[in-house]
Formats: C-alpha cells, sequence, structure tokens
C-alpha cells in the first residue's frame, strides 16, 4: 500500500498527451475520455481537475511555515520549514485560478524519465478550480477543518481534487508538503528534491516517516488555531472540529497523529499501510479505511489493516472499492489514469468514477464526524456506488 511514487506512470502518460490529445478535449470538466486526433505541435495540451461538487466556490492560498524549535530530521543543522496549501470556501469564483504544482516540482516529480519540456509544462499547468487569495465565505468559527497528508513522493497538490471539493461542501483543508519526501517549492525560489525516495519502503523508514508527519500535523495546527495564526482568515475554523485525512503513507500517519494530538478527531487512511501499530488500549475516535481492490474485503492483501481493525475501538468502518488501483485516490486518476492501463497503480475503473467515489465517502464521513450530518452511505450497500463495500 505505500508503494512507490507513480513518477513513470505520470511521465508516460503525459508523454500521450503531448502526442494524442488536444488542448480542447483535455480542458473539458472530465478531461480524459475517448482517444482524440493528434493535436497540433504547436498546441500545448492542457489538464484540468474537475470541478467541485459543492454549492461554493473555492479560495486558496499557501503558507510558509517554520518550526524553529524543530531540527528537520531529513537535513540536519536546518530547522523544519513546510509550505501548506489552505482551501476555503470563497464568495466568488471569479479571479486568478490557483497554480497546481510549480515547473520545478514537475520537473523533479518526473526527472527519473527524462521527460521534456512538453510534458513537465503540462502536468505543471493543470487547470485548477480554486481562485487565489479569494474572500472566504464563513462566520466565526464556522469552517470544520480537514488535513490532508499526500502519499509518498507525491506533494500535496496531488490530492488538489479532493481539497477543492471539500472546501466547495463548506470545510477549510489544509494540504501539507512533508519537505524531502516530495518536490516543494519555497517562495525565496528554492526548490527541495525528494532526498528520501531512495530510501522510503523499508519499515524503519515507515516509522520515522509517520512520527515526523504527526509532528508536522501537529505544528500546523498550531500554526492555524493559535493565539497568532499565520492564515489571515484563521477566525473563520472551528478549533472543536478537526479531522485528517491522507493517501498511503499520509493515511497511515492519520492515525498516529490522532493518538498523539487530541485536536484531531477524526480520520481516513486512503490504503495505506501502517508502520505503527494502533496500542492495545485502542483508537476511540473516529476511524475509516478507504480501501483500493477485491482483496481488502476478505481481510486485505495488507495484514496491517487487519491487525490494527481490531484496535479500533470507536465508531469504525472498513471501506473497499472493486476496480481501484493504489494511486486512483490521487489527482491522477482523473489527469492520466485514462491514458494508462496500469491496473496496480489506477485500477480498471475510469478515473472520473474513482475521484468521485473518494470525494463522495470521504465527505461523507467528515459530513458525519466533523457536522453531525445523517450519512447512510456509510452504513449500507448504495444502489448507486455498487463498486462500494462497507464493512461495520
Amino acid at each position: 500500500m505505500s508503494r512507490s511514487p507513480l513518477r513513470g506512470a505520470l511521465a508516460a502518460a503525459a508523454a500521450l498527451l503531448v502526442l494524442a490529445t488536444p488542448a480542447a478535449a483535455l480542458a473539458a470538466p472530465y478531461p480524459l475520455g475517448a482517444p482524440a486526433a493528434a493535436a497540433a505541435p504547436d498546441r500545448a495540451p492542457t489538464l484540468a481537475l474537475p470541478r467541485p461538487t459543492g454549492p461554493h466556490a473555492v479560495g486558496t492560498t499557501a503558507l510558509h511555515l517554520v518550526d524553529g524549535s524543530r531540527t528537520d530530521p531529513w537535513a540536519a543543522g536546518r530547522p523544519r520549514e513546510l509550505m501548506v496549501s489552505i482551501w476555503y470556501p470563497a464568495r466568488t469564483a471569479k479571479g486568478e485560478r490557483a497554480p497546481y504544482m510549480t515547473v520545478k516540482e514537475a520537473e523533479l516529480l518526473l526527472k527519473e524519465q527524462g521527460a521534456g519540456a512538453e510534458v513537465v509544462n503540462a502536468l505543471a499547468g493543470t487547470r485548477t478550480n480554486a481562485v487565489t487569495g479569494a474572500a472566504p465565505l464563513g462566520r466565526r468559527h464556522g469552517l470544520p477543518l480537514v488535513v490532508l497528508s499526500p502519499g509518498f513522493g507525491m506533494p500535496r497538490s496531488s490530492l488538489t481534487a479532493l481539497a477543492e471539493d471539500l472546501a466547495s461542501r463548506g470545510y477549510a483543508v489544509a494540504g501539507i508538503d512533508h519537505t524531502h519526501e516530495s518536490p516543494t517549492t519555497f517562495p525565496d525560489g528554492r526548490t527541495t528534491p525528494c532526498t528520501t525516495c531512495e530510501s522510503g519502503g523499508t519499515p524503519a523508514f515507515g516509522e520515522k516517516s509517520t512520527r515526523v508527519r504527526a509532528a508536522d500535523v501537529s505544528f500546523v495546527l498550531d500554526r492555524l488555531t493559535g493565539k497568532d495564526p499565520a492564515w489571515k482568515h484563521a477566525r473563520l475554523i472551528d478549533r472543536s472540529r478537526i479531522g485528517m485525512a491522507g493517501h498511503s503513507l499520509g493515511g497511515n500517519s492519520a492515525t498516529h497523529t490522532m493518538l498523539t494530538d487530541p485536536r484531531v478527531r477524526a480520520g481516513v487512511n486512503m490504503d495505506g499501510t501502517f508502520w505503527i501499530p494502533i496500542p492495545d488500549r485502542g483508537l476511540r475516535k473516529p476511524f475509516m479505511l478507504l480501501g483500493a481492490g477485491e482483496a481488502h474485503a476478505q481481510g486485505g492483501s495488507d495484514p496491517t489493516w487487519g491487525r490494527d481493525w481490531k484496535n479500533m475501538t470507536g465508531w469504525k468502518r472498513w471501506v473497499t472499492v472493486k476496480g481501484m488501483g493504489h494511486n486512483a485516490f490521487t489527482d491522477y486518476a482523473p489527469l492520466l489514469g485514462d491514458l494508462i492501463k496500469n491496473e496496480d497503480m489506477f485500477g480498471t475503473l475510469p478515473g472520473a468514477r474513482s475521484l468521485e467515489i473518494t470525494r463522495t465517502y470521504v465527505g461523507a464521513f467528515f459530513d458525519l464526524h466533523l457536522r453531525g450530518r445523517s450519512r447512510p452511505l456509510l452504513d449500507r450497500a448504495a444502489e448507486r456506488y455498487p463498486e462500494v463495500t462497507v464493512k461495520r
């Protein structure tokens, strides 16, 4: 589950975009459908994220946070510094769309495949739905907060489509780049590479990264909900309603964060191995496992899910999606998954369908546990989603 980054998939699919797909088709709300005619050489390809499903426009801003009390565990002698994106409901959809990622981040993400400028620019130039710096919508302490932690090797931008959707439904969302575990660009122009990518995948690394990510989340919560908040609209956040969701290594980190930080009251693991077991005393807070493939329905191909399931002593659900692959929970499924038929990475479901299911079930979970809204979808099979199995 906590697998290597899908850099090869991104490079291969983006290369196909350059060769085979006209810009007009890619800019559609669900951009990757049937193969199209060859693009003219002078037309740069354009990728676009699907539109959010909620009633509100979405705004966003980026924060550069420095934790002077903590030495960076991956860069000796330097304080820990993070880039964080905040998404939130906005008063208007008018304004400049936020960038997806920097060209340098895309270049580093794809460097092992020797991707050319067209491929790099196609990914970096993905069209988002959020407006940079838009005026927020909401009352004081009115927005529940969801923290998103990406998979190993992937930037925070890989969960933008989920973040935008939650924001459009009335949540504040904080997406974190865990520095040195993915390419990260800072305001002064520096871009740190994924310096840990060669050492990832071992139990020792998984345990260390889990603890580092939990500390990152707690620091971000300090800076968003403390006396001197880093975001000028932080007063909108309801400090009593905070949840966390993550993909792969980010999902694994959610339980450890919830055990070590009482502010995080509900969590979701999207297809991530648990590197640090839930202790025998149990996790009493609401938690949802959202997994790919049929194997999870019978106990999972990853033994850590079955091991930790019994120690989830509060409200819990084990949701399995037939036809989804490990990376189908990220933006790369709707952007690129339909162009490369790699079942291990994306599964067999269309990318747009995978995103719809992810948004629907993650949104329903937080609606129930952070807003107190009934969501029967989490209790039984849904006719609209025959691919989904819910274990209570």
